[in-house]
């Protein structure tokens, strides 16, 4: 009985990820596609080529699956990119990457972040970005910063670089400029490294 649980448990995972993956991707290009949340958990499905129920087995509805999808997107396309932000080496680099990322997505990121999903989402997404803003900031300003003032500031950081992002990727010019926003996020980054520099030396 066992030998047989450890061949099938491991097969069973396989299609799991598989039929996510799919459901996710399919999520993500009918968003896209119609620039609306508004897709139809059946043309999800059919899309990716797994039955409705599938879809409800491993996400609940559509809202849990879209918001699944975007998280899945920024894990697997920038975080790895992000982690320059944080050994501080390479920041303009970092910001190129987060705005072509947006860009890239902004069909998709445009309609959750106009949708009932856009509260969901911004939270996940802070809960994502949090920890590289600590990280950087433990780097940058340790010194200057006891713990709770570290952590204040990432979480305003993080917050407010999430609005300015939602409002590039709504209401930016058409088509995104991402090498425009990454200047943008550099010169907010040099004002607040002047400033906490300038409250230090105090």
């Amino acid at each position: 009985m066992d030998s047989d649980w450890t061949t099938e448990a491991p097969a069973k995972d396989r299609r799991v990820r598989r039929s996510r993956a799919a459901l996710m991707r399919a999520a993500v290009e009918l968003v896209s596609e119609r620039d609306s949340p508004a897709v139809a958990v059946s043309e999800i499905a059919e899309a990716a080529d797994v039955s409705r129920q599938v879809l409800y087995q491993q996400f609940g509805d559509r809202d849990a699956l879209l918001l699944e999808a975007a998280l899945d997107l920024v894990r697997r396309e920038l975080l790895g990119d992000l982690a320059g932000l944080a050994s501080a080496t390479d920041e303009h680099g970092s910001f190129l990457a987060l705005g072509r990322h947006f860009a890239a997505h902004r069909r998709f990121y445009r309609a959750l972040l106009t949708g009932a999903s856009a509260y969901a989402l911004n939270k996940a997404l802070t809960g994502l970005f949090l920890p590289l803003n600590r990280e950087h900031l433990g780097h940058a300003f340790g010194r200057h910063l006891d713990a709770q003032g570290a952590e204040d500031l990432a979480t305003f950081l993080t917050g407010g670089a999430g609005a300015v992002v939602n409002t590039w990727v709504v209401d930016g010019p058409d088509p995104l400029d991402p090498e425009e926003f990454a200047g943008r996020l550099m010169r907010m980054r040099s004002v607040v490294t002047a400033m906490i520099t300038k409250e230090a030396g105090r």
